[in-house]
């Protein structure tokens, strides 16, 4: 179950970050499709954390050693170019996984099966906006550049071997390369060129290393149910 719990806790935390931007995202539009893809990974998280036990507890009540998501999904918003180039990097590396494993017999077949059309909108909401920001104005150019580099960092751990789940890394990370080189590309923005692991900070969030700004997103994603246990609508 060490699959469920790390796809389960990728999809638990970006939903909750993309959630943050409820009240505040640029143009109303665009506040219901961040919306709508925070729900489509929330109900992701809802499935794979049953596969391991009970989804509040697991959710709510874990300290942050605990938790196996990747230290992309984990990082704050920051400006809108930030969200974008993260969310860019994820849904990537999410669609051909979420491919390859609803071709196959495991446990995760059947949700994958579903998600691979929620994160087909995903990715493409992403790259419309790289598009539009790399491609756009002097000062979207250069915010949507500065946040595709210092995300950068984190991507090496996307490929990473995790127990449990029956797919190729290095044809994932090809594929990969390929979609996110292409998308920036025709933005106009420069592949970076820093590593993509190796950083103090990048890479182990798998084995329940997590980086600063974690631990107060997760303070405040339990604080109610830690303050109400047993609390009901």
């Amino acid at each position: 179950m060490s699959a469920a719990l790390a796809l389960g806790d990728d999809a638990l935390v970006l939903s909750h970050r993309l959630g943050e931007w409820a009240g505040h995202a640029p143009v109303l539009e665009e506040e219901v499709a961040l919306a709508n893809i925070a729900l489509d990974l929330l109900g992701q998280a809802r499935t794979l954390l049953s596969l391991v036990g009970d989804e509040d507890e697991l959710a709510y009540l874990r300290e942050e050693r605990a938790f196996r998501n990747l230290q992309l999904v984990e990082q704050p918003n920051g400006d809108f170019a930030h969200t974008i180039a993260r969310q860019l990097y994820f849904s990537a590396y999410q669609l051909p996984l979420y491919r390859e494993l609803a071709s196959g017999t495991s446990a995760f077949a059947p949700l994958a099966a579903k998600a691979v059309k929620e994160v087909d909108y995903h990715l493409d909401h992403a790259r419309q906006w790289t598009l539009r920001l790399g491609d756009g104005t002097e000062e979207s150019h250069e915010r949507m550049q500065r946040a595709c580099g210092s995300l950068w960092k984190f991507t090496g751990e996307l490929f990473r071997p995790v127990e449990g789940l029956e797919v190729d890394p290095a044809a994932l990370e090809a594929e990969w390369l390929h979609s996110v080189g292409d998308v920036l590309e025709r933005a106009t923005l420069t592949v970076p060129g820093t590593p993509r692991a190796g950083g103090w900070a990048a890479g182990a969030g798998r084995e329940g290393l997590h980086t600063e700004p974690f631990g107060r997103m997760l303070a405040e994603m339990q604080h109610l149910h830690r303050s109400h246990p047993g609390a009901t609508w």
